[in-house]
């Protein structure tokens, strides 16, 4: 039984990871439902551990971007400063406030953030924003320090990184197109910094039986994130954001009359 949550786990992440309905509100919510007593996956370490496959699904996709040809220096100094500066916000967030937003872990809050950011793409759906960067590489490090700023909305379960980063890209004058990719680009090193501090502060999760189910779980995260990281590509370039919007209300209702009435 334990492969198996292992594996719906990783699959769980390899999906909302990317798209913007909070990855962690629902694996938090996954592993309440599941009721599994496990140490491995009802540890934090585990969930910052498969997070490494959905960042390694992104260096496979977007592998030019990070590993560019001679001739391109200049270009990749400009993607790499954006990187950093849209970073900033995450990381100071991440280390002054991870302690107290483990506090609120719960299917409240997951809840009332799934609802309340669900209104909010609607809404800056409905707002019909100015675009002023089509393309990534359009985004200055004005844009990106916005867009970084919104991320640290995440430390909160159910808001969704990815969601937020995408609702700053909005806001800040960005294409849905090059909204959903600098969320993407940004999840490598905010993600990877975030796996790293948890790992280190639990290493002992990763001895013995457990290093095989961490890899299965992350192996299973990479391989549907890369599916799920170009599904959404193509999605963004035909429709808006207002159906993830819906779904995430659909799904805070669904588990606030699970947690009130059944739990």
């Amino acid at each position: 039984m334990l492969a198996f949550y292992v594996v719906l786990l990783g699959i769980i992440e390899g999906i909302t990871e990317w798209l913007p309905v909070s990855s962690t509100g629902h694996l938090i919510l996954a592993r309440g439902i599941m009721k599994t007593e496990d140490v491995l996956t009802s540890s934090g370490v585990f969930l910052y551990v498969i997070q490494l496959g959905a960042i390694l699904a992104v260096l496979t996709v977007y592998g030019k971007r990070f590993a560019p040809r001679r001739g391109d220096g200049r270009a990749a100094l400009s993607f790499y400063a954006k990187l950093a500066v849209a970073s900033v916000p995450a990381a100071l967030a991440g280390l002054l406030l991870h302690d107290a937003a483990e506090k609120f872990e719960t299917w409240r809050v997951v809840a009332g953030a799934l609802f309340f950011y669900g209104v909010l793409f609607i809404v800056v759906e409905r707002m019909k924003l100015t675009v002023r960067y089509r393309t990534v590489d359009e985004i200055t490090l004005g844009g990106a320090l916005a867009i970084g700023a919104f991320q640290v909305l995440s430390v909160v379960p159910g808001t969704s990184r990815s969601g937020s980063t995408i609702l700053g890209g909005m806001i800040a004058g960005c294409s849905r197109e090059a909204a959903a990719e600098f969320s993407f680009f940004l999840a490598v090193p905010v993600i990877f910094g975030a796996s790293a501090l948890k790992i280190a502060g639990e290493p002992s999760l990763l001895t013995g039986g457990n290093g095989l189910y961490l890899l299965l779980g992350t192996a299973t995260a990479y391989l549907v994130s890369l599916g799920t990281i170009r599904f959404l590509t193509g999605f963004v370039k035909k429709h808006t954001f207002t159906a993830f919007g819906v779904y995430r209300i659909i799904l805070a209702s669904a588990v606030t009359v699970y947690y009130a009435f059944f739990r």
